[in-house]
C-alpha cells in the first residue's frame, strides 16, 4: 500500500497522466523518476518503426509514440556511443523533471533497461519555429499576433530557467530549431545539451570547449568562452529579429553592407528606416509602434557589450510594457558572411526538424 502511495505522488509531481502500470513498474530504481517498461515503449513506438520516426542525429533518433491512454510521446532513443553512463543519464533525468513551465518541452519520463537509455517527452506536431519563420510559405502563417506571442512565450520560457526555476540554468545553445511548437503554437524550449547549472551567487564561468550555432553565440562566449545569463539573452535578441523579418541571422542578401541580420537591422534602425525589415509576408499588418518596440528590445539584447544587455526579467517586463526604452548601442558583428572558422552546429544538427531533442547533458559548473 505504501509503495502504491508513494509512486502516486511521484506520478502527480511530475504531471504524468499515465497509469502505473504504463510507466512500467521500476519505481524502485530511483524514487523519484517516472519510469517506463521497455516494453511500454516499444508497444507505443511500434517497435521502434521507421513509420514513427521522427528525426535522427548524434544523440540517436527521435519516435513517435502513442501510449494505451491515447496520449502522444516523443521518445529519443539514445545510441550506445553517446558517452554517458547510467548514473549520468538518471541524474540528468532527475534535473530535467524539475522543469515544469509551460514554455518547456515537459519530460515525461525515461526507460533505462540493460543498454537502453531512453527520454520520453510531450509530443508537438508543429516541429520547431525555425520550419515556420525561414519557409516561404510556411511563414505566412504566422500573422504578427502570433509572432508576438511566440516572442513573449519564449522570453518567458527563459526567465524561468535563469530566475524562477529551482535551478538557475544557461541554456547556451537558444535557436529558432531549438523552439517546438505546440498544436496551438505556442512556443516550448528544447534541447538540454549544452546547458549549464549556475550556483545562486554565481554570475558567469568559461570553457575552454567553445560549442555552439553559428549566429547565435554571443561574441564574450564565442571569442574567449565565456558565458553568462546575457549569453542567452544576446541569443534570445537574435531569435526576436528573425522572428520579425522571417529572415536567418546568417542569411546575406547582395548588395547588403552588413554581413548579418542584426548588423542589418542596425543600419536600418540608425536610418529611422527599421520597419522595412519586417516580413514582407505581413503585408504591413501590423501595429507599426509595436513592432517598431520589439526591434529595439532585440537590439538592445544584441549590443556588444554584455553589461549592456537588459535581462530576462527587464526583457518580459520591456515587451509587457509601454514604458520608454533604452537606446541601443551598436550590436557585435562577430560573423562574416561564410566565415566558419567556429562550430557552426550545436549537438543537434542546426536543421529543421520535429521534436528535435539531443542528448541531454546538463552539468554544474
Amino acid at each position: 500500500m505504501w509503495k502504491k502511495k508513494r509512486k502516486d505522488e511521484m506520478l502527480q509531481q511530475s504531471n504524468q497522466d499515465s497509469s502505473e502500470e504504463e510507466i512500467g513498474g521500476q519505481s524502485n530504481t530511483h524514487s523519484s523518476l517516472p519510469f517506463f517498461s521497455l516494453k511500454t515503449i516499444i508497444t507505443a513506438t511500434r517497435n521502434f518503426s521507421q513509420e514513427n520516426k521522427l528525426g535522427q542525429g548524434g544523440f540517436g533518433s527521435v519516435y513517435k509514440g502513442c501510449l494505451v491512454n491515447r496520449q502522444e510521446v516523443a521518445v529519443k532513443r539514445l545510441s550506445r556511443d553517446s558517452g554517458q553512463g547510467k548514473q549520468e543519464f538518471k541524474n540528468e533525468v532527475t534535473l530535467l523533471v524539475k522543469l515544469q513551465h509551460r514554455n518547456l518541452v515537459r519530460l515525461l519520463g525515461c526507460c533505462c533497461d540493460k543498454e537502453e537509455r531512453m527520454l520520453v517527452y510531450e509530443y508537438l506536431p508543429n516541429k520547431s519555429l525555425d520550419f515556420f519563420i525561414f519557409n516561404q510559405n510556411q511563414r505566412s502563417s504566422l500573422d504578427w499576433s502570433k509572432r508576438f506571442e511566440i516572442i513573449c512565450g519564449i522570453a518567458r520560457g527563459v526567465l524561468y530557467l535563469h530566475q524562477d526555476s529551482r535551478l538557475k540554468i544557461i541554456h547556451r545553445d537558444l535557436k529558432a530549431s531549438n523552439v517546438l511548437l505546440d498544436a496551438a503554437m505556442n512556443p516550448k524550449i528544447s534541447d538540454f545539451g549544452m546547458a549549464r547549472i549556475f550556483g545562486e551567487d554565481e554570475v558567469q564561468a568559461r570553457t575552454k570547449r567553445v560549442v555552439g550555432t553559428y549566429g547565435y553565440m554571443s561574441p564574450e562566449y564565442a571569442m574567449e568562452g565565456r558565458y553568462s545569463t546575457k549569453s542567452d539573452v544576446f541569443s534570445y535578441g537574435v531569435m526576436l529579429l528573425e522572428i520579425i523579418a522571417g529572415q536567418r541571422n546568417t542569411h546575406c542578401e547582395i548588395g547588403r553592407e552588413s554581413p548579418n541580420l542584426t548588423g542589418h537591422v542596425w543600419t536600418l534602425w540608425t536610418e529611422g528606416r527599421g520597419l522595412e525589415i519586417v516580413d514582407a509576408v505581413l503585408n504591413q499588418s501590423y501595429p507599426s509602434v509595436i513592432v517598431l518596440r520589439c526591434i529595439q528590445i532585440g537590439l538592445l539584447c544584441v549590443q556588444q557589450n554584455a553589461m549592456n544587455r537588459p535581462s530576462m526579467s527587464e526583457v518580459v517586463f520591456m515587451l509587457c510594457n509601454e514604458t520608454p526604452l533604452c537606446q541601443p548601442q551598436k550590436p557585435a558583428f562577430l560573423f562574416n558572411a561564410g566565415k566558419q572558422d567556429l562550430q557552426d552546429s550545436s549537438t543537434s544538427g542546426g536543421g529543421s526538424s520535429i521534436n528535435e531533442l539531443t542528448e541531454t547533458t546538463i552539468s554544474g559548473r
